[in-house]
Formats: C-alpha cells, structure tokens, sequence
C-alpha cells in the first residue's frame, strides 16, 4: 500500500480459504409452472428415500456420512437434526427408521464454502482475556467477511496476537464450522430479535454467521465488531452490520456471548434504513452514540436513549479533499485516546478509488470534529490494487495499544492485511 512512512505492513495476509465448509439447508422445489401444493419435490424426494429397503439405505448414509465426518463435527446429529426439519413440513417422514432419517438429512443439506470468493473487511477487538498475550502486546479477536457461492456474505472470527517485537500473528483456523441454528425458544417478534447458536463451536473460528432471517438472505456484510463498556464497568461485545436481502440494505446489531450464541437484533428508524453504522465504545451523556452513512456521502453522528432505534442525526464530516469527494464513511466504531475520538474513514475518489483516511472529534462532544488527514493515511497500491472490486482498501474496525494503532484492512474486496502506525505520528498529520 502507498502511504508514506506513516504505516508498518504486515508481510501477514489472510486469504480465502474454499476447504472451510458449513453445512447449510438445501431446499429445493420445481419450476412456478410446474409445482403441484398436494405433491412438492420436497414430498417426491422423500418418497423416493423410503422406497430404499434398509440395506441400501445403510449403504447410502455410509457413503456420505464419512466424508462430511471430515470436515464437520457431530455431522450425524446435524443431518439428523435437518431431518426432523423435513418432517415437520412432510407427513410421509413420520416414522422413519434413523437410517433413513440420516439419508434425508443428507439429501436436504449442503456444503457451503462460506469464504471461497473473498475474505476482506475486518474488524478487530481485544479479547476479554489477556492472559497469554506477548511481552508489551495484546491477544485481538477478528471478524471477517467471508463471500461464498452466489455473491452471499458471511461472518467468519479469527484469534491473534500484535507485540512490537513481532508484530501480528493470526492463529490457525480450525478445520471444523459450526453451522448456526436459530433457537426458536428465543424468537422475540417485539423486538425482532433472532438468537443464534453455534452448538458445538469449540474455537471462536469454529463460528460462522450466514443469513438465517429474511432481511439478510443475501448477505451479512461488514460487521463492526467494538468492545461496549457499560456505565457500571461491565463489558460485552457488539456489532452493527449491513443486512442485505436481495433489493434493499439496512442496518442490524449483533450481541456477542462467548461467540457461540449470538443475538441479531433488527433496528427501527429512519437512520437504519441504510448501512456503515458505527457504534462508540460506551455512552456519552447516558446515551448510545452512533456514526452512520444514510444520506451515502457524509459522516452523520446520532444518538439514541436506546440500542435498537435510531432517528435524525447531524452531518459531521463532509467531503473536502479530492481523495474523499465522491463520498465519505467510517471504517469502523471511534477509537477513545486522550486526545478525543479517534475515527478512522474512508473516502471514494476518481475511478471509485477507496482510500483511508482519518479524523479526530471532541471526546465530551464527538459533533466537534477537531481535526482530519489532508491525504490518505492508505490508498490502493500499484502492486495491490486487483480482487472482486478492483481498487479499494477498506476496514471495519481497529484498535490503539500504548498509543499503537493496530490497523487490519481488506484489500480490494479479495484479502485482508495488517497495519500499525504511531498515533502521535498519525495526530501530526491532521490539520
């Protein structure tokens, strides 16, 4: 990346990786014209399993069951598991012998590779434990934005570790994904929340988000991962994200529990109606702060008395350079040092280039915007500039150590790569 002096890269890169699989429903159903309410495909299928004597049907789920056993832990109770949902829509499946069940299971499933497109735009926060972490460093925990078959986003976690003396590590992921289910014990139609669980999940890369609710059938992108401290001290981890369904994006928020059980709750008002919203770390003045993007070309600042419902705003920062004239964003949740609210954004300039800059806003009122780069702080290299969206370096959340700005950032909607830089070196920079 071209930026100066100011940043120290990473030679780490995190890449895609098509071997990393869930296992996700697979529905299927005929053509409009030729589908029949009192005799589906789903039904056909089924009907065409149970006319298997036991023999074959043992011999078919001995086929599948070893190969996915791989790659997928329990993969004899998700596929039982996905049977018990068939049952429920076909009578014909009542009865049936745990053979035949595993093989049903089976026929309505399938291996997702949640990442073999892209693995870009991550958010980066401090694990809740540090004991382990290296000498003057800091163990981080990652979210990524893993894009699979069909153009459909995910949410995939890493664990690493940054000390000055050997910069960034990311631990290895495992070989196992956990695929989520929604608990339907926890459904809250009032507030639209939907409770996820990754069962099973042993390792924080072992949990994987993809779209479970109708607002996000094609797609969880970019969430922005921050670590909220309530007014009475207690920490949990929180994220905005964009929900897409296909015509319209929107924001969402999602409640973090040991990263195995999460919440997904769907936000009212009118700021939500769009994406690139950023939560602060804690509230100021007793309320949740909020940068968001909903008029796609200025940063706006809200506030709300409460998490899930957002109106009105105020333009904070608008374009002025020409690296940022097209439009402007945050690239994650603000940063609280001494000095105020440190805020990384990006800026779209000629030739849709995406480029990253920053600004510094009032610590007791973020409406104060102090001080911003003239020049990108990150632009598109020569040398790093092709993906899926050619030109863009971006990212969805960092943190400060020890006045250390620790920077993970995509790469052209392809990869993500690692970055540090002095804070003050970055202050001086502002004007």
């Amino acid at each position: 990346m071209s930026d100066g002096s100011l940043l120290c890269h990473s030679e780490l890169h995190l890449r895609p990786n098509p071997s990393r699989t869930v296992i996700r429903p697979f529905d299927v159903d005929y053509p409009q014209a030729f589908r029949n309410d009192a005799h589906p495909r789903m039904q056909q299928i089924v009907e065409r399993v149970l006319s298997l004597d036991s023999a074959r049907l043992l011999k078919e789920a001995e086929a599948i069951i070893p190969s996915l056993a791989e790659r997928h832990r329990d993969i004899e109770k998700i596929l039982l598991r996905r049977s018990e949902e068939i049952r429920e829509r076909v009578p014909e499946a009542q009865g049936m012998s745990r053979e035949a069940a595993l093989v049903v299971g089976a026929y309505f499933s399938e291996e997702y590779s949640y990442e073999a497109a892209a693995l870009f735009n991550p958010s980066m926060v401090l694990r809740a434990d540090q004991k382990g972490a290296p000498a003057g460093g800091v163990r981080f925990l990652l979210s990524l934005r893993g894009i699979g078959e069909g153009h459909i986003s995910s949410v995939t976690f890493r664990t690493g570790t940054w000390s000055p003396a050997d910069g960034f590590a990311v631990d290895e992921a495992s070989n196992q994904a956990i695929s989520p289910r929604i608990d339907s014990s926890a459904a809250d139609s009032a507030d639209e929340m939907t409770r996820i669980i990754c069962e099973g999940s042993e390792d924080v890369s072992e949990s994987v988000l993809f779209p479970v609710t109708a607002s996000q059938q094609r797609g969880i992108e970019d969430l922005r991962l921050v670590r909220f401290t309530e007014e009475d001290g207690r920490t949990e981890f929180l994220g905005t994200y964009t929900a897409f369904d296909g015509a319209d994006a929107r924001s969402e928020v999602l409640r973090a529990t040991g990263f195995r059980t999460f919440e997904m709750h769907v936000l009212k008002g009118s700021a939500a109606a769009a994406k690139g919203m950023a939560l602060f770390p804690r509230k100021i003045d007793g309320r949740f702060m909020m940068l968001g993007r909903q008029d796609n070309e200025n940063i706006w600042l809200l506030a709300s008395d409460g998490l899930y419902s957002w109106e009105g705003g105020a333009r904070i920062v608008s374009p002025r350079f020409p690296w940022e004239f097209v439009q402007m964003g945050n690239c994650g949740s603000p940063i609280e040092i001494d000095e105020g609210w440190l805020v990384l954004t990006h800026g779209v300039g000629m030739a849709r280039n995406y480029c990253m800059g920053a600004c510094l806003l009032d610590k007791a009122d973020p409406s104060k915007l102090l001080a911003r780069t003239k020049e990108p702080i990150l632009r598109p290299s020569p040398n790093e500039r092709d993906g899926y969206v050619p030109n863009v370096v971006y990212s969805c959340g960092s943190i400060v150590h020890e006045r250390t700005l620790l920077l993970p950032y995509g790469v052209a909607d392809n990869f993500a790569a690692f970055a540090s830089a002095s804070v003050d070196d970055l202050l001086k920079t502002m004007e």
